[in-house]
C-alpha cells in the first residue's frame, strides 16, 4: 500500500484543541501532516511540516463566502489545486479525526455523507479526469456551475447578460463544494469509487451531537473499516462552547480522545462566537 502525507489548510489564527487533536491523530498514527497557512497560526502540535499556502494558489485568488466571511469557497478550491500538485498528499479536514493510517490502492479516497458525496477527507489521483474537470470549472468565480440548482442558474445568467456577474461561490454557500465534486465524479465516471459512510462519517451530522455528550454509546456506528471520525468543525466548536462551557465531558468521545492524545483543552481553548 502506498504511503500518503496528510494535507491540511488552516487559514489564520490560533488553533483549538479540536484542531490539535485531529491534527495530533495523524501523527500518532505515524503519517506525517503537511499544514498550509495563510497568517499567523498559532498551536500548531510539534512535527507538523507547516507551508505557505501560496506555493499551492495565489493570494489573489481568495474568496470568502460573503453573508459568512467563512473561507469555505478558498478552502474547497484550494484542496483541488493541492491535490493536482501534490500526488502523495489526502486532502483532510481539520476537524478530520484519524483512526487509522490514510491509505488507497486505487487513488479515490472520499465517501457518502447522509446521501451525498463528502469531499472532508479526500484522495484522488493527480491526474484524475473528475479533478481537472473540476478546477476548471473553479478557475473563473463568475462561471456560472451547471450543477447548481435552475432556480439559482436563472438569476445568475440574468445579471450576467446585464454585464453585472456575480461571484458565484462568494453567493451560494457550497457552490464549490460536494455537491459540486460529485457532478465531476458523476461525468467521469469516478463516482464508482465512492465509500460507504461509515469510512469516514461514522457518527453523522445528524447525530453529531453525540459526539460531545458524555457516556453516548456509538460502537454500533464504528466497523472495521473506519479510518476517521469527522467533528463538524464549527458545529462542534459551537456545541462545546454553548452546552459545555468550552470544555468537552471527560466521558464524551472528544474528551476521551483528547485525553489519549494527551491534549489539555484548557491549553488551547475554542475561541468567541464564528460568524
Amino acid at each position: 500500500m502506498r504511503d500518503y502525507q496528510i494535507g491540511m489548510l488552516w487559514v489564520d489564527g490560533p488553533l483549538c484543541f479540536l484542531e490539535q487533536l485531529c491534527i495530533k491523530s495523524y501523527l500518532d498514527a505515524g503519517q506525517s501532516v503537511r499544514l498550509y497557512t495563510h497568517g499567523n497560526v498559532s498551536g500548531i502540535p510539534e512535527g507538523v511540516d507547516t507551508r505557505d499556502a501560496r506555493d499551492v494558489m495565489p493570494g489573489t485568488e481568495f474568496i470568502a463566502h460573503s453573508r459568512t466571511g467563512s473561507p469555505a469557497p478558498h478552502s474547497d478550491k484550494f484542496r483541488y489545486r493541492m491535490l493536482a500538485q501534490e500526488p502523495d498528499l489526502i486532502w483532510a479536514d481539520t476537524d478530520a479525526y484519524c483512526m487509522r493510517p490514510f491509505t488507497t490502492e486505487t487513488g479515490h479516497f472520499y465517501g457518502m455523507l447522509e446521501g451525498e458525496i463528502a469531499i472532508g477527507v479526500l484522495g484522488i489521483p493527480s491526474d484524475s479526469p473528475a479533478l481537472a474537470l473540476h478546477i476548471e470549472y473553479t478557475t473563473d468565480p463568475y462561471r456560472i456551475p451547471p450543477w447548481l440548482p435552475k432556480r439559482y442558474q436563472e438569476p445568475l445568467r440574468a445579471a450576467q447578460d446585464a454585464g453585472d456577474p456575480i461571484n458565484v461561490p462568494a453567493l451560494y454557500w457550497g457552490a464549490w463544494g460536494p455537491s459540486a465534486f460529485a457532478s465531476a465524479l458523476r461525468q467521469t465516471g469516478e463516482h464508482q469509487f465512492v465509500l460507504p459512510e461509515h469510512v469516514f462519517y461514522p457518527v453523522n451530522f445528524t447525530r453529531r451531537r453525540a459526539l460531545a455528550r458524555p457516556n453516548a454509546d456509538l460502537s454500533r456506528f464504528f466497523h472495521e473499516d473506519t479510518v476517521s471520525i469527522h467533528f463538524y468543525g464549527r458545529r462542534m466548536r459551537s456545541i462545546l462552547r454553548n452546552r459545555y462551557n468550552g470544555l468537552p465531558d471527560p466521558d464524551s468521545l472528544v474528551g476521551k480522545l483528547l485525553a489519549k492524545h494527551r491534549i489539555n483543552p484548557l491549553d488551547a481553548p475554542i475561541q468567541n462566537a464564528e460568524g
